[in-house]
């Protein structure tokens, strides 16, 4: 401090003054006394580019000084009229500058409310309209890494956030900068802003903003980044952050009015500025653990962040637009929607819901649509790790700049999936053949059956559903039994569902398992045949999302193989970890099946699927004509089967789907004891079913199933129905679904039961 204190005396002449160090970011401050006048005296090590911003940031606060005195700090010359000098100070040579100190409490420290946020708004917009008339060329080349503008500065420290998932929330956002702001960025008004409008830089006096400090983020840049900025620090630790933004803007607005491609982009403009925030946080806890200062608003940023990908873009550009009375774009009427759809496309192609749902986009476990809503999603298990998760999406675009053909050529990408896919299997299943969807594996899966068989009757269950081709129909109970189907052909058997909830087999401790077996083998006896094949899934989804009776599979596999058939096992719902105990829904029978079919989740909405066998049904299906399909295991889709493992991984999903389950399952189960309406509750990990009854009886009340589903989507939330009297509620959300998206669910189903 002595050393401090001679500095003083001999650039201000200030004579034995009280000094205090401050806490800081990158640089040491100190607050200075002399006699009855208090300053802030600013110290950096010296670097020449910063010493050119510092010089710019002096003239800038000169600048507003002489428009507005006493609401910025002011520089103070030395007696020398230096207003920025180096000293000696600790050995390094430092840049040193004395600044009036402003009086008032900070914004962060006082109880927020709408007239304080107006106040700000007025403020800032005036703020900026004085460096309107301010120009600096240092500024304008300045790229400064928490400058919305340059995000991509940041990129590299995303790998610095620890936790999975939160990395992927990050990339995500800065996937939608790259689309939504990059394109419009060269549009913008530009100007030099401050930048860093937050809590602990705004000061307060009689309930009114009265100051602004800390210019050390001025920059040129993008004039509605002003706003973003600020708008982040207003809502990040609100439960509603939209909420809180209308009377900032319109005050801002009264000052600078802002253009309506402002408003469009400011919600990618607010999760910008909070990735960033979150990025250098992570960065300053790894390369300084002790520096506090630096993750000050962490977990702040990080839970808005969160909420933030919960609201829809439009709608929060709508309500952004609101608030300013500026006209929202009409959005199509859902009939207009509908009539389009019909010119072209087939009503046969069904939709979901008596309102339809328009979509416009989806991130992880949410959807967006055309209104401005946010759809929480509890049913969609295509996105098997999330909508538009930024690492798959990622894969896809390298990929695609890269190389995409068709099988018949050598690339790496094939192989490596394989590879990685087949290390998932035990060895008995060693060989794998890749075609474009779930439908297509089931068709290619009965083509080798009966190709190492020889033999083309096939034992199917009862309500089973394999896909969408003729030879998967001819396989599904649930297409060929359909009043409108084309019935059952005299080369498959059907086994009765094991059901222990409504069959007549009800004791699932292996016992009904093994009886519901004897039946299967007995309609086998009496057909008086051998079958080629049994498929069935481990748990039937359009069955109701029925699980097979404990032991079903472990007596049923040995009697078929016995009598020359292959085990087949449709994992196109509940593979891939959705099980939670489990990644492949067969290994909860404590089976091995002969082939696997693959679907749905491998490509996480990208067109993929796949069979997996032995070796000797591999051999037998190489003797016939030569198996080709010109995209399945193309170099796109091997990416992207790649990035799902490896998030799959990364993020502990499977882990996520059985604690997120068990809990989801265990709500549903306290559910059923307050309704009577609601008879079973079942399934495993994330994929649920729950089958509604009318009380008192097994008896299925679609009515009521219909309602709630409809209701639900009223809501914003989304689950579906299923089963022969389409009477279970059916849940198979995303595997990054959470115990407060479960919540959400269970709670609304509740008020909806109670009227």
């Amino acid at each position: 401090m002595r050393e401090l204190q001679r500095l003083l005396q001999e650039k201000f002449e200030f004579e034995n003054p009280t000094i205090e160090k401050l806490i800081g970011y990158f640089n040491i401050n100190y607050s200075i006394e002399d006699r009855v006048t208090k300053y802030i005296f600013k110290t950096y090590r010296f670097d020449q580019e910063l010493f050119d911003i510092l010089e710019a940031e002096n003239e800038a606060l000169l600048h507003l000084t002489n428009l507005e005195a006493g609401k910025y700090p002011n520089p103070i010359p030395t007696i020398q009229n230096e207003t920025l000098f180096l000293a000696e100070i600790a050995g390094h040579q430092t840049i040193c500058r004395l600044l009036t100190f402003l009086d008032g409490r900070f914004l962060g420290g006082v109880d927020p409310s709408p007239k304080l946020y107006e106040s700000l708004g007025t403020f800032l917009g005036k703020l900026d309209r004085s460096l309107q008339s301010f120009n600096s060329y240092t500024l304008r080349a300045r790229k400064l890494d928490w400058d919305i503008q340059f995000l991509h500065l940041n990129k590299r420290l995303i790998e610095d956030i620890e936790n999975p998932q939160d990395r992927s929330l990050v990339q995500y956002f800065f996937l939608q900068f790259q689309e939504h702001v990059i394109p419009v960025l060269p549009t913008l008004r530009h100007q030099v802003i401050h930048a860093d409008a937050n809590e602990w830089n705004v000061l307060v006096q009689n309930e009114s903003i009265s100051g602004m400090i800390d210019f050390g983020d001025l920059t040129y840049s993008p004039l509605i980044n002003e706003v973003s900025v600020a708008l982040t620090y207003i809502c990040y630790d609100k439960g509603n952050p939209l909420d809180w933004t209308g009377d900032f803007l319109k005050a801002y607005h009264q000052i600078i009015p802002l253009e309506s491609k402002e408003l469009e982009i400011l919600y990618y403009l607010i999760a910008a500025r909070l990735c960033i925030s979150v990025c250098q946080s992570a960065h300053a806890r790894k390369v300084d653990p002790e520096n506090t200062y630096a993750s000050i608003s962490e977990i702040s940023a990080w839970q808005m962040l969160r909420k933030w990908v919960a609201i829809s873009p439009l709608g929060a550009a709508n309500s952004f637009k609101k608030a300013l009375n500026k006209p929202i774009a009409e959005v199509p009427s859902l009939q207009s929607q509908l009539t389009r759809r019909h010119q072209s496309i087939s009503p046969l192609l069904s939709i979901s819901y008596a309102t339809p749902l328009s979509v416009t986009g989806a991130a992880f476990q949410y959807m967006y649509d055309s209104a401005g809503n946010a759809i929480l999603d509890a049913y969609n298990n295509i996105p098997h790790v999330g909508h538009s998760h930024p690492i798959v999406v990622e894969a896809a675009q390298r990929q695609m700049a890269k190389l995409n053909t068709n099988t018949r050529y050598l690339y790496d990408e094939l192989a490596e999936y394989a590879e990685k896919l087949l290390a998932k299997f035990p060895a008995s299943l060693s060989k794998v053949y890749f075609v474009n969807s779930g439908s297509a594996a089931s068709d290619l899966a009965m083509r080798m059956a009966f190709a190492h068989t020889k033999n083309h009757n096939v034992l199917v269950m009862e309500h089973g559903y394999h896909g969408n081709t003729q030879i998967s129909i001819d396989i599904s109970d649930y297409k060929f039994n359909n009043k409108k189907g084309f019935g059952q052909k005299s080369n498959i058997l059907k086994a009765p569902i094991p059901d222990t909830y409504l069959g007549k087999h009800k004791v699932n401790d292996g016992t009904a398992g093994k009886l519901y077996a004897q039946e299967a083998m007995q309609i086998i006896h009496d057909a008086g045949k051998t079958v080629g094949a049994f498929i069935t899934e481990p748990i039937v989804g359009c069955g109701g999302q029925v699980p097979l009776a404990e032991g079903y599979l472990k007596n049923l596999y040995p009697a078929i193989r016995a009598q020359g058939g292959i085990c087949i096992s449709d994992e196109v719902q509940t593979g891939f970890g959705r099980m939670g105990d489990f990644f492949w829904g067969y290994e909860a029978q404590g089976v091995v099946p002969d082939m696997v079919i693959l679907g749905k989740p491998m490509g996480n909405g990208h067109p993929m699927g796949a069979v997996v066998c032995t070796e000797e049904i591999a051999e037998s299906f190489s003797k016939g004509v030569e198996f080709f399909s010109s995209f399945g295991g193309n170099p796109v889709s091997c990416a992207i089967g790649i990035a799902v493992l490896d998030v799959i991984a990364e993020e502990s999903l499977q882990e996520n789907a059985k604690e997120v389950g068990n809990y989801y399952l265990g709500l549903f189960r306290e559910l059923k004891k307050k309704h009577a309406c609601i008879g079973d509750v079942r399934g495993s990990g994330l994929f649920i079913g729950v089958e509604i009854v009318k009380p008192g009886t097994t008896e299925p009340d679609t009515a009521l199933a219909s309602h709630i589903k409809n209701e639900m989507r009223n809501r914003n939330i989304l689950i579906s129905t299923d089963g022969p009297h389409d009477s279970v509620l059916k849940t198979k959300p995303p595997l990054c679904f959470t115990k407060e998206n479960a919540l959400t669910v269970v709670e609304n189903i509740d008020m909806i039961l109670k009227g």
